[in-house]
């Protein structure tokens, strides 16, 4: 009990809550978008991130929550952002949120290809071997003649692809901003550049009919991130990447219970494979990690053993 106690046990609960929160986002959005248009709804989802958060944290920030020293980094952050959103919106209208929750995840592995590329981060051959692993757990899942093969596919293919430069980006800058300016900002472009288009596709009979539906996908929206940044300034990576992962229990649960989905055997086989590919991968991060602040600590000492 005393680890649930401390603040890596909490950041594991909070990062547990924050993939329910995204896997009924991600239902609450399949469903919604039959009734309403898409690009409200994913206006209204921005829309509502940036006002929750002006509305909580300025009365604590003031002026600092609009302080950035990295104006370029939000607004890419932001669209990067937006683009995920967006191929989430549109993808989940034609693809089961189990199967596409866990082709989502394949994200991570994709953010540490590019880290390797862009930052010059070394990574390990089992590393690079988890990678394929869940690569070959997505071909299960989208395999010709399976329950998603379709051209709706390029919808979580574009995803994954912004998301792993979206971590990638935050990543290289994180501790640069402060985390509920970044949210803020995050919300703001969102809202900002599908602004000019929303007022072709506005229904204001869909907005009065279904209001609830739109404060909903806009509150799971910010909620999940807002628990995605209280996990992170609780707990380290390495011990909340693999928690991640239980987004796909929940995603498919959801599926199951909304819209009763259940995937085919081969479809279980290769989302067990991404799960597993992505929680090795954490795993073995964290123990790279954890040897190189060793070795870093070893040499130290051994400098300050030299004589003087």
């Amino acid at each position: 009990m005393s680890f649930w106690r401390s603040k890596q046990g909490g950041g594991v609960l909070l990062i547990v809550l924050t993939t329910l929160s995204f896997a009924l986002l991600d239902t609450s959005t399949k469903f919604a978008t039959k009734l309403a248009p898409t690009l409200m709804l994913l206006w209204f989802r921005y829309a509502f991130q940036a006002a929750a958060t002006l509305a909580l944290r300025f009365p604590l920030q003031g002026k600092r929550l609009f302080t950035t020293a990295n104006p370029r980094f939000q607004a890419l952050r932001g669209v990067l952002l937006l683009i995920t959103s967006a191929c989430s919106f549109f993808g989940l209208q034609h693809l089961p949120v189990g199967e596409f929750t866990a082709m989502v995840m394949l994200s991570p592995l994709a953010a540490t290809a590019l880290a390797a590329w862009m930052l010059k981060e070394q990574v390990s051959r089992r590393r690079w071997g988890l990678m394929l692993a869940g690569l070959a757990g997505v071909l299960l899942v989208v395999r010709p003649g399976g329950q998603v093969f379709s051209w709706a596919l390029l919808f979580p293919l574009l995803l994954v692809s912004a998301y792993a430069w979206f971590q990638v980006l935050t990543s290289r800058l994180s501790g640069e901003e402060n985390p509920y300016t970044t949210h803020f900002y995050t919300g703001l472009v969102g809202a900002l550049v599908l602004a000019p288009v929303v007022p072709f596709f506005w229904d204001t009979q869909a907005l009065l009919s279904y209001w609830y539906w739109f404060v909903l996908i806009g509150f799971l929206g910010t909620f999940g991130h807002l628990m995605l940044l209280w996990a992170f300034m609780r707990a380290p990576a390495s011990v909340l990447t693999p928690y991640l992962y239980s987004q796909i229990a929940f995603a498919t649960l959801c599926g199951w219970l909304v819209f009763d989905h259940v995937p085919d055997h081969l479809a279980w086989a290769g989302i067990a494979v991404i799960a597993a590919a992505g929680v090795g991968n954490a795993v073995l991060l964290a123990r790279e990690m954890a040897r190189h602040r060793q070795s870093l600590a070893l040499r130290a000492a051994a400098a300050a053993a030299l004589p003087s």
